[in-house]
């Protein structure tokens, strides 16, 4: 199985990599093999884009990590699995953060960004719920999630992950 990484298209993977201030509409355009006009003609403009690419970016994580917990298992262990299986081939972490930290409040991507972050508060929850647990721990696991994201990616902790996990187990009573 090819790494995440390699389905990327390149152009959508210079924003994960470079950040969005950092590529402009000219190099979106070479490396597409296109022009700037076809660009614009497309999207609009490269708030567009990036909205775009962040659609496309959270229904690939959402399919990564529903095709993880239907092959290991549902619970926010698994989750956390999953999680590390993607940080091995996106290394520069949350790439929902790292737009976050770029773009405005009326930014188009702004619903995106918090669709994913919505979504996977809710998928912590079911999972919580599914282990006998409150979804308020689910809300708590979630945190979690987030947190290790930065500590892995971040603070490149090897073991964040390991640690998450161990968290998630005590909060969800060993069972996990």
């Amino acid at each position: 199985m090819p790494a995440e990484s390699d389905s990327i298209p390149p152009t959508t993977r210079l924003f994960y990599t470079r950040g969005i201030h950092a590529v402009g509409v000219d190099l979106i355009a070479e490396v597409a093999g296109t022009t700037k006009k076809t660009l614009y003609d497309r999207f609009g403009s490269k708030d567009a884009l990036v909205a775009l690419y962040l659609s496309t970016r959270f229904e690939r994580w959402k399919a990564h990590v529903e095709a993880w917990l239907d092959g290991h298992g549902r619970g926010a262990v698994q989750a956390l699995d999953a999680l590390e299986a993607w940080l091995e081939s996106n290394t520069f972490g949350c790439a929902f953060v790292n737009a976050n930290a770029e773009i405005g409040p009326d930014h188009p991507a702004v619903g995106v960004i918090r669709a994913e972050k919505e979504w996977m508060r809710e998928l912590y929850e079911r999972l919580a719920e599914e282990a006998g647990a409150p979804a308020a721990v689910g809300a708590q696991l979630h945190l979690l999630h987030e947190g290790a994201i930065i500590g892995y990616a971040v603070a490149a902790q090897a073991d964040a992950l390991d640690n998450a996990r161990a968290a998630a187990r005590t909060m969800l009573g060993a069972g996990g």
